[in-house]
């Protein structure tokens, strides 16, 4: 007898937030990938794994996951969210501060791979259609699994690791064509293919325009009149109606939701907003793409293994070596050395995430059998899984190359990959003191990015072209996102004593050696940040007073060399006897 509940597949749904809530701590502590982590968890107590021995050992039931689609509907909201921060990442910035390597070798690596992947798979008597398909889609690697690895490394912002986040937005984007194409071929062969296929393109294109650009439009206004109540589930309420509104838009166009879920992040990626809207969503991000990657281990039959101890090994390792050499060449002539272009190679040899979407929609559009949508899905997920080990051994195998052969200074595009903002200041404040230090600083060619909570001011001016981002700096998850870490300095200059207090703690709990210059209200307050972890405070009734004094000095007739001396003389004494806490 089927289960009765007020809420469909609600025993799957709480097996799945107790297994998350156990898996997640777990895999936190031992370091362990977590897309690896939790598509062994889907293999293990899912339909192909314990579920096999359900009808053996009925009790089984009450632990694992016997009908896969009983999580798919969440899974699906896993799907979206994944396109969704995967847009965010593809700002028009970073694209255009990388471009040599995003459109050179990123979009060399997705040519060269997959015409060689449709070229084999088309001599295993593929049709060109899925033959196509199987190459575009297993071209592309897995952002989320390199990316992990590569912070656990702290490599993302070595010269190896810039060019291989590099590639990856490229093969980000290449997204958008991959999902138009599969819409394309999945309508089948005509009379008239080239017609309804020239009419299909053509709508899809303005339907994606029109959305850009009438989001545009749309979305910067929209977050700017609800950000003025500073409340963060405003900010997941409003992030969540973007994300399916613009996914029902494309669905409504007759393009897929995932694509629609990509252009919110790409729209998204263009504002103020963005780092903010990346903090709010991180707890939920984790949890429903953990559940998408769980789903997806369900899907995968170990046992195809078995079936074919052959040619899932060879398949598997095929792979990763045909987009390893492919990557090594692009990277070397790059300018990376031989050890960092092979290392890189590895790295991104495996299949990615994106797979799992486009296999399925594929299979459903009767363009790979379901036979082959499983083997394809089999390999990619083995891939995944072997990753974190052959990135080891890429590892050993290039600093041994790079020991025999001493790497090169030839000029390369790589001198067009920037860091990650080492040496620039952080302005947490961007009221009058704030601006007036951002001046200061444009004037000496300084580079700072600033951070305000009052969202009309931050909307002028960026308007004006200033770098200034909404959202709260006492939030560590925000520091993060700005790489303050990386920073030369922080300059705290709110208004709010509270805030500016939360600022420093935050910046100096996180950051225990960055440099923390603050501004405080009086002397309290200084001592409260001095505390608090600021290096250097300035109080405001300082500078005011010190101010009045030169104009009444000066009008009593004082010489201007002496009024300049004295009130020298007066600040330096009272900022060091207050920073060094002999004012009572």
């Amino acid at each position: 007898m089927a289960e009765q509940h007020g809420m469909p597949f609600l025993r799957e749904t709480l097996e799945f937030l107790v297994l998350a809530g156990i898996l997640i701590p777990l895999l936190q502590r031992f370091k362990v990938n977590q897309v690896l982590g939790f598509l062994g968890a889907g293999l293990i107590v899912g339909p192909y794994g314990l579920g096999l021995w359900v009808d053996t050992w009925p009790w089984l039931a009450k632990f694992t996951f016997p009908r896969g689609e009983g999580l798919s509907a969440l899974a699906d909201l896993g799907v979206l969210f994944l396109m969704f921060m995967i847009g965010l990442e593809l700002s028009a910035e970073r694209l255009w501060a990388m471009r040599r390597w995003v459109f050179g070798a990123g979009a060399l690596q997705v040519v060269l791979s997959s015409a060689i992947i449709c070229a084999l798979a088309m001599a295993f008597g593929n049709t060109w259609q899925a033959s196509l398909v199987l190459g575009m889609v297993l071209s592309l690697s897995s952002t989320a699994v390199i990316v992990q690895l590569l912070s656990q490394r702290e490599a993302l912002a070595s010269p190896m690791g810039q060019s291989i986040f590099a590639v990856l937005m490229f093969q980000d984007l290449a997204v958008v064509p991959v999902l138009i194409l599969i819409d394309l071929l999945g309508r089948g062969s005509s009379p008239d293919m080239w017609s309804v296929t020239g009419l299909t393109l053509l709508k899809s294109v303005v339907a994606v325009v029109l959305i850009f650009v009438i989001g545009r439009k749309v979305i910067r206004p929209l977050f700017r009149n609800f950000a003025r109540q500073r409340q963060s589930d405003v900010f997941m309420a409003l992030t969540l109606l973007a994300t399916l509104s613009i996914a029902g838009l494309t669905a409504a166009a007759g393009l897929s939701m995932a694509l629609g879920a990509l252009l919110a992040g790409l729209l998204l990626a263009e504002t103020e907003y963005r780092h903010e809207v990346e903090v709010t969503i991180e707890p939920f991000k984790g949890l429903l793409m953990g559940l998408f990657f769980m789903t997806v281990g369900m899907g995968i039959d170990a046992r195809e293994i078995l079936a074919n101890p052959l040619w899932v090994p060879l398949s598997v390792i095929g792979l990763i070596l045909i987009k390893a050499v492919v990557v090594t060449g692009i990277f070397r002539i790059g300018g990376l050395s031989w050890g960092r272009s092979v290392e890189s190679g590895l790295l991104l040899g495996q299949g990615g995430e994106f797979a799992f979407i486009v296999v399925g929609v594929a299979a459903a559009s009767q363009l790979l059998s379901p036979e082959m949508a499983q083997f394809v899905l089999l390999v990619v997920g083995l891939t995944l899984f072997v990753t974190p080990m052959v990135a080891q051994w890429g590892q050993w195998l290039g600093a041994r190359l790079d020991a025999k052969r001493p790497p090169s200074h030839m000029a390369s595009m790589l001198e067009t990959v920037p860091s990650l903002g080492t040496g620039q200041v952080v302005v947490a404040g961007y009221g009058r003191v704030g601006q007036l230090i951002g001046d200061v600083l444009l004037d000496q060619g300084v580079a700072f990015v600033a951070v305000e909570q009052d969202a009309n001011l931050v909307a002028q001016l960026r308007n004006k072209g200033k770098p200034v981002f909404y959202g709260n700096a006492a939030r560590p998850e925000f520091l993060q996102r700005l790489h303050v870490g990386e920073a030369a300095a922080v300059v705290v200059t709110m208004d709010q004593p509270a805030a500016a207090l939360a600022t420093v703690r935050a910046v100096r709990g996180e950051y225990p050696k960055l440099q923390i210059f603050a501004r405080s209200r009086d002397t309290k307050h200084a001592r409260d940040l001095l505390a608090a972890g600021a290096n250097m405070v300035i109080p405001e009734t300082v500078e005011a007073g010190l101010q009045l004094s030169a104009f009444v000095l000066d009008a009593l007739g004082v010489p201007e060399t002496t009024v300049g001396h004295v009130l020298d003389r007066e600040r330096t004494r009272r900022v060091a006897d207050l920073n060094n806490g002999t004012v009572a």
